[in-house]
């Protein structure tokens, strides 16, 4: 008989040997095309220049209306709502009741009783199982990301999602206005004239360079996206492909896909028998070096994600008994780790040598090869860090991680990254057969990118790890 639910299936699996050989298949940004023109120049573009960022099918989102929607939402997240007026958006980090993250993304306080929440599966599985089983006096309405492979299908969702940014994006913006745009505070929503339509927007900025994210129903997708190009033809716009689109946060800082922290817990329980055997937390992924048999070392904390200067103990939320707990000691922290070249041309020599076994294959411009990665970083032959999201930057012409490392480790240590997976790999279909072998890596800052370090949002990512 088959398995109802998560809880059924971990009666007889291991969640880490489940995860590690998931049948799931590669994570795909659905629908856009790969490139428009190459990765490397839409990469440059944000850089120097501007791009068009298409947002609209590789997230889910989230809509909370009803008189305990502000409530509802305050409660699933770490942040304090105290000064959350209507217009303004917030980083939305949920946790497990044991103080572990769930997953991140966006919330948006559109107006009074009215929230949306824009992100990927975990967190939106976590508010529909709140939502459905509490008290609390919301509606909720779910739009999925559109499908990783359509088939040739019609694709419809909600709205589309774009983002302006990048050195000349001010100049776009004031041109599809017909006036010089008000300037928008970090997080805080407006409204640009667009074609001749009122189009709200969020200042925002995900590779680290100014711009705003506009948004508005799916049918005028093809009309406010071809106004955006034509307007910013002159400024040398590039539309980004999926292949460089995720690539974007190796430069500003934010790991996209942490574990989902639900597999153990009596309290998460619930959860687990919410969660149907095709949910996200029952078919993801783990890819990596780093081995354990507790799925546990797998979790992280907001302190070890950055999102220490976000937790605030003024409110009742998941996990605050247990994040108070744990503020006042050491904290594993978020840095960037720069690939050694010579040692990555090591792996690709490999590739193109059938007298010696290959290493695991790095693809590019975005490396992972499942939903959360896991690569062991050591020191001495201990493990010190963690390796959690790979690829490659044309702006820095460089391999670079973003992970975490122990509370002792220092900027500019050099370590140790082990690519590849134990005993020739899992049973993952993203992993061929291969051999493991050593990354040197040096310890950087994150942001890496000097832009996104002093001006992202007055330099908010910057603070989060000091």
């Amino acid at each position: 008989m088959a398995d109802k639910n998560l809880e059924e299936m971990l009666k007889t699996r291991n969640p880490v040997e489940m995860l590690r050989n998931s049948q799931l298949g590669a994570y795909v940004y659905p629908v856009v095309p790969a490139e428009f023109t190459n990765w490397r120049d839409e990469q440059v573009a944000w850089r120097k220049t501007a791009v068009l960022f298409d947002q609209s099918h590789h997230m889910a989102e989230m809509m909370v209306t009803g008189p305990d929607a502000f409530k509802f939402m305050n409660y699933l997240t770490i942040n304090s709502f105290a000064n959350f007026p209507v217009n303004r958006a917030k980083q939305f980090v949920p946790c497990s009741y044991d103080g572990y993250v769930i997953g991140d993304g966006i919330l948006f306080h559109l107006a009074e009783n009215q929230l949306n929440f824009v992100g990927r599966a975990p967190t939106v599985d976590w508010i529909q199982f709140h939502g459905e089983t509490g008290r609390w006096n919301i509606k909720m309405e779910r739009d999925d990301r559109s499908p990783s492979r359509p088939s040739g299908k019609p694709v419809t969702r909600r709205h589309y999602r774009y983002q302006i940014q990048g050195p000349n994006a001010k100049l776009i913006l004031d041109k599809l206005n017909g006036a010089p745009m008000a300037d928008v505070k970090f997080f805080s929503m407006d409204v640009i004239n667009i074609a001749g339509r009122k189009v709200r927007c969020l200042r925002h900025g995900m590779a680290g360079e100014p711009g705003l994210e506009v948004w508005g129903p799916y049918a005028e997708a093809d009309e406010i996206r071809t106004a955006i190009l034509d307007a910013g033809k002159e400024f040398g716009i590039v539309p980004v492909g999926s292949r460089a689109y995720a690539t974007n946060t190796l430069e500003s800082g934010w790991i996209p896909s942490p574990l989902p922290a639900v597999y153990t817990g009596e309290k998460q329980k619930a959860f687990r028998e919410w969660s149907r055997p095709d949910s996200y937390a029952a078919t993801g992924s783990i890819a990596g070096s780093f081995v354990s048999n507790k799925i546990e070392d797998y979790y992280t904390t907001p302190y070890e994600l950055g999102y220490g200067p976000f937790i605030k103990l003024d409110h009742d939320f998941v996990g605050r008994d247990a994040l108070g707990k744990m503020k006042d000691k050491p904290h594993r922290r978020k840095v960037t780790f720069a690939w050694n070249p010579d040692d990555v041309a090591r792996i690709f020599r490999s590739f193109f040598d059938p007298s010696v076994e290959n290493y695991k294959f790095i693809d590019l411009p975005l490396s992972n090869y499942g939903s959360a990665s896991f690569d062991a970083v050591k020191k001495g032959g201990k493990t010190v860090g963690l390796s959690m999201f790979s690829g490659q930057t044309w702006n820095e012409r460089l391999m670079l991680s973003l992970g975490i490392v122990d509370p002792d480790i220092k900027l500019g240590d050099e370590l140790t990254l082990v690519w590849g997976e134990e005993n020739g790999g899992t049973k993952k279909t993203t992993v061929e057969r291969h051999r493991q072998t050593e990354v040197r890596v040096k310890v950087s800052a994150v942001p890496f990118s000097q832009d996104a370090r002093e001006g992202y949002g007055g330099g908010w990512r910057l603070r989060q790890t000091a």
